[in-house]
């Protein structure tokens, strides 16, 4: 609509500096982001919609007329999403751009009340759908952060220590599910890689219950970790846990298991030609020595 863009062009400074005061009362946040980097949004985004409305319909914001205006505003919705802006605030960036607009429609079109309101209603149809494609964008990218989020969650509380050279320990905490063993067994891989270690230890204290799925989960582990080398042993089987395990029927006659992480870490040790062996008499430190000397 070639008036309404003429209407936007010839008010574009009018138009921002009411866009901008309106903002500053409403959800302009200066903690994150300054006026010169929203006075600079606010101008890119008018003259993308002038430019857009003059080869575009106002309803039409899919067509290709559309693309850098709507291209801009989904980068500002990530953008600010990043930075932690609400639904709301990234929403009425766009929506606060109606009462400007719309005051200069009306005076500049108050002798034809028919024209007015066919602005006026093309205005408030564009703001709308740009509104829902901040609001889309906006969403997207903070279902993106979540999963991102998940997935460093996921990694963080599956870590690999290494025991000794060459035994790897993979303490396990919380319930086992598809895309948590996914991440168990690439952190388990790739360190059992890195090291060339030749004995993993799958601590299971930490797991509430093991059923069938947690158990097959375990096996493909397990599997996984002998078709790169490494033997694994799991640890901290629970009265509960074996009883549990013998009720199911699940078959865990090729796997080391043991009821303390200690006992498999020692296991390991005298499978790699190692021992551990308590000193006959232990060294005596200076400061404790000190303080035998004071009691005599």
């Amino acid at each position: 609509m070639d008036q309404l863009a003429e209407i936007i062009s010839s008010n574009e400074d009018k138009i921002r500096a009411e866009w901008i005061r309106d903002m500053a009362k409403t959800v302009q946040r200066s903690d994150l982001i300054s006026k010169v980097e929203l006075d600079e949004q606010c101008r890119t985004l008018l003259a993308a919609v002038v430019s857009a409305v003059k080869t575009s319909e106002p309803t039409e914001i899919s067509s290709d007329g559309w693309t850098e205006t709507r291209e801009f505003l989904q980068s500002i919705a990530a953008s600010r999403a990043r930075q932690g802006f609400s639904l709301v605030e990234v929403a009425t960036f766009v929506l606060s751009l109606k009462r400007p607009l719309f005051s200069v429609i009306q005076k500049t079109l108050a002798s034809d009340q028919p024209k007015m309101s066919d602005a006026l209603w093309a205005a408030t149809e564009l703001l709308d759908r740009l509104a829902l494609v901040t609001t889309e964008a906006h969403m997207t990218a903070k279902e993106e952060m979540i999963l991102r989020q998940q997935q460093e969650i996921l990694e963080l509380s599956t870590p690999v220590v290494k025991l000794w050279d060459g035994i790897l320990a993979l303490p396990i905490i919380g319930t086992l599910d598809s895309a948590r063993t996914q991440v168990v067994m690439e952190n388990l891989l790739q360190t059992v890689v890195a090291t060339n270690s030749k004995f993993a230890i799958i601590d299971i204290t930490g797991v509430p219950t093991v059923d069938t799925l947690v158990a097959q989960h375990l096996l493909k582990t397990i599997t996984a970790a002998r078709l790169m080398g490494a033997e694994c042993i799991i640890s901290g089987v629970r009265p509960q846990i074996a009883q549990t395990i013998v009720h199911l029927g699940i078959n865990l006659e090729d796997v080391i298991t043991k009821a303390k992480l200690s006992d498999a870490f020692a296991l390991a040790l005298s499978r790699s030609g190692r021992t551990v062996t308590r000193l006959a008499t232990a060294p005596v430190s200076p400061i404790s020595g000190l303080f035998a000397k004071r009691e005599e």
